[in-house]
């Protein structure tokens, strides 16, 4: 299992705009591309939040095939429309996780 991780700082201004529009809008349009099997929004917690709230937004892929389709055919598309909504209001951080399963 693949997880694309995006670590987000969002300016306290637009916050409560911006929650409701990733859950409403951005990571449903995300999760219809058919390429991802699940995906989460959370809140880190324990950081400094005097410019900005830092959000994690992951969505679960079954390997990297499906990553990388995704940032060919509709990564562009997806980020441009953040950043025409909330631009300059947010910094993103993007990474790429494999988990691991413990030993059994």
């Amino acid at each position: 299992m693949i997880w694309y991780n995006v670590t987000l700082k969002v300016d306290r201004e637009v916050t409560g705009q911006w929650v409701e529009w990733m859950m409403a809008e951005h990571m449903p349009d995300l999760m219809r591309t058919g390429l991802f099997a699940d995906c989460r929004l959370g809140r880190l917690l324990d950081q400094d939040e005097h410019d900005g709230i830092t959000y994690v937004a992951q969505y679960a892929c079954a390997g990297r095939d499906q990553y990388e389709q995704y940032i060919a055919q509709y990564a562009d598309e997806m980020r441009a429309r953040a950043n025409q909504r909330f631009g300059g209001k947010f910094v993103a951080f993007r990474s790429l996780i494999e988990m691991l399963e413990p030993a059994k």
